[in-house]
């Protein structure tokens, strides 16, 4: 495990508050606000979204069963939390690649085998996801699948065509299954070339980059898109007074939403 150089994972650990980083991280972390310093409120309206959205699939439109593709560091509520909130017997895959992740993920889902599983995957390997164990469990009945998308597609370049990653696994989902995408972005070339350049840097090329507005929307091509009609500022879906602060600024934003594959 190479803890030399800053990861996505842990320094968003940091920005939400947590203790499950190091020192490079925490230094990478306010490098990244003196580029842009609502970064540490972006993170935190992200998390809240990530909760009403789990929250609102599993209590208005029933769905029992979750993969949450890149889903980081432990961060209470996690998915599994929320989702069995509804339901005891909700399911959830999560799936990731970061050492650390994995580590702190099967410690802390040791205690409920039964309905939750860490899945070390990289989340572009779509064969592998769906032909992995945990995965072919969570979908043996058939029934409807979210897939979570939220606050990771920036870690994938262009080059790498994750467009065609979201269709991929929209396709091996059964009928009426979700996708829950969110991915920073910003309209403005200069910031958004500048911070997808500093990040690939600490990280060592692990990143992908910030979009603009007009690419994230391209995710959504073809998905019945619910609560708004187009994505939008992902403190502006479906807003709780109590879990959702309103950004402030919109030097970079986390755009997205939810969505039905049709």
């Amino acid at each position: 495990m190479d803890v030399s150089k800053p990861s996505v994972a842990r320094m968003y650990d940091h920005f939400l508050g947590g203790t499950d980083n190091y020192q490079v991280d925490r230094d990478a972390c306010e490098e990244l606000l003196r580029i842009a310093p609502s970064t540490r409120e972006l993170a935190l309206v992200n998390r809240a979204f990530l909760v009403r959205a789990v929250r609102y699939l599993a209590h208005e439109r029933g769905v029992r069963h979750f993969l949450d593709h890149g889903s980081g560091l432990p961060t209470r509520p996690n998915v599994h939390q929320v989702a069995q909130s509804v339901d005891p017997s909700s399911e959830v895959v999560y799936i990731d690649n970061d050492p650390v992740v994995l580590a702190h993920g099967r410690m802390m889902l040791a205690e409920d085998p039964a309905t939750t599983a860490v899945l070390d995957a990289d989340m572009r390997d779509t064969e592998a996801i769906f032909n992995s164990p945990e995965v072919r469990r969570l979908l043996r009945n058939g029934k409807p699948v979210a897939a979570l998308f939220v606050s990771v597609l920036h870690c994938i370049p262009g080059r790498d065509d994750p467009w065609a990653l979201v269709r991929r696994v929209a396709e091996r989902l059964p009928a009426g299954s979700y996708l829950v995408i969110s991915q920073l972005a910003s309209d403005n070339p200069e910031l958004r070339e500048k911070i997808t350049d500093f990040m690939a840097e600490i990280t060592g090329n692990q990143w992908g980059e910030v979009r603009s507005i007009d690419e994230v929307e391209r995710f959504f091509d073809g998905l019945d898109l619910l609560e708004t009609e187009k994505p939008v500022e992902v403190s502006r879906w479906l807003p709780d007074s109590d879990l959702a602060p309103r950004q402030r600024t919109e030097e970079w934003i986390e755009y997205g939403g939810v969505a039905r594959i049709v």
